[in-house]
């Protein structure tokens, strides 16, 4: 039975209701309530979530502002909401963390033409919206057509010891288009390409981030394999159209992650419907639900579709991203909703890693 006595345990046992519906335990064993005061009445805390673009962050406060008002003596609430990302990464991967990074993400496809270097862009900007710190690595070597979509023309440089990414946006970015001239064709090698991104990786002063988004080239070849022997992986999501020939390419795509041991954090379905801007009717001109379908057979999360809408490509072509241009249009909200479900997968790994490793002797690295 409760205390009717105004104190600690109290408060916490009350907030012992609250609970986070991705990791579906109660605030207060996951430890997210922080500097809890009482004075005369007068109930302080902090709710330290797992990301900044948690969707449910206002009902979460409002339940625990209710929960709290509820017990006898107490006059008012004053409740913090602040986030904390966690990272994902496990010790006895063998892979050593990425310095000034929690999480890496990897964006792939199957196949060319399904808008992957969109969405990798458009889902960075929308992290960094929601209050994350993002960068993006522009891993297609041979495409490298972020800068392009961001409307950065830039040099890389240093600091005499390490690569300093580009910012735009508020996010840090990284190319292989700041190295090479518009038509100029990266001709190389696997083993380039594999010195390359580490590079991109090792040689770049990344600054606190909380997600670096990779935007992997096309299909299933040396970068991905580059990418899982260089550094540890939060996870991977890979972009399909709902076209069949789309959809068995990803298959593939969803495979080698598997093989390669990261995570798919899901599937999301882009160019899934044409809304018309006047009468708004949505049409599905490249086929329906192929890309929930295939990752319910392969039971990987459904991140959600993103329509077919002209702002989208104008954005691209001219460097200021539809998140940017438009984000409270159903296209951005889309985008924003993309964000917050890849977050909660992020969260989700990083609970399960942080549940496994207790109790566990972690490695010691001779050096």
């Amino acid at each position: 039975m409760m205390s009717s006595t105004l104190d600690r345990d109290a408060v916490l046992g009350a907030l012992k209701i609250v609970t986070d519906p991705d990791l579906r335990r109660d605030i207060v064993s996951l430890g997210f309530v922080k500097n809890l005061t009482i004075d005369s009445g007068r109930v302080s805390f902090t709710i330290e979530l797992t990301t900044p673009a948690c969707p449910v962050k206002d009902q979460l406060r409002e339940q625990a502002a209710a929960a709290v008002r509820a017990l006898a003596g107490v006059v008012d609430v004053t409740i913090q909401m602040t986030a904390n990302v966690r990272s994902v990464s496990a010790p006895e991967t063998g892979r050593t963390p990425l310095p000034g990074v929690k999480n890496v993400v990897a964006v792939g496809a199957g196949k060319g033409g399904v808008g992957k270097t969109t969405v990798a862009v458009n889902l960075a900007l929308a992290l960094a919206r929601c209050g994350s710190r993002v960068g993006i690595l522009d891993g297609d070597i041979y495409g490298p057509n972020v800068p392009i979509m961001l409307g950065l023309q830039t040099q890389l440089t240093t600091d005499g010891q390490r690569i300093q990414p580009a910012e735009k946006y508020g996010v840090q970015v990284v190319s292989m288009g700041f190295l090479t001239g518009e038509d100029a064709p990266v001709i190389w090698r696997g083993p380039m390409l594999h010195g390359a991104i580490q590079q991109f990786f090792r040689d770049v002063a990344w600054h606190d981030l909380d997600y670096l988004i990779v935007d992997m080239p096309p299909g299933t070849g040396d970068v991905a394999l580059s990418l899982s022997q260089t550094v540890p992986v939060a996870g991977a999501i890979v972009v399909t159209t709902p076209q069949q020939v789309s959809l068995a390419d990803t298959r593939r795509a969803v495979r080698m992650y598997q093989k390669l041991n990261i995570q798919p954090l899901g599937v999301v379905e882009n160019m899934s419907y044409y809304a018309c801007p006047n009468c708004h009717h949505e049409a599905d001109i490249f086929g329906y639900g192929g890309g929930e379908t295939l990752a319910q057979s392969m039971e990987v999360p459904f991140l959600g579709r993103l329509p077919v809408y002209q702002p989208i490509r104008e954005g691209s072509d001219n460097g200021v991203p539809l998140v940017v241009s438009e984000p409270g249009s159903p296209a951005g909200r889309a985008f924003v909703t993309l964000a917050e479900r890849t977050a909660a997968q992020i969260s989700i790994a990083a609970h399960k890693a942080a549940e496994a490793n207790k109790g566990k002797i972690p490695l010691i690295q001779v050096r």
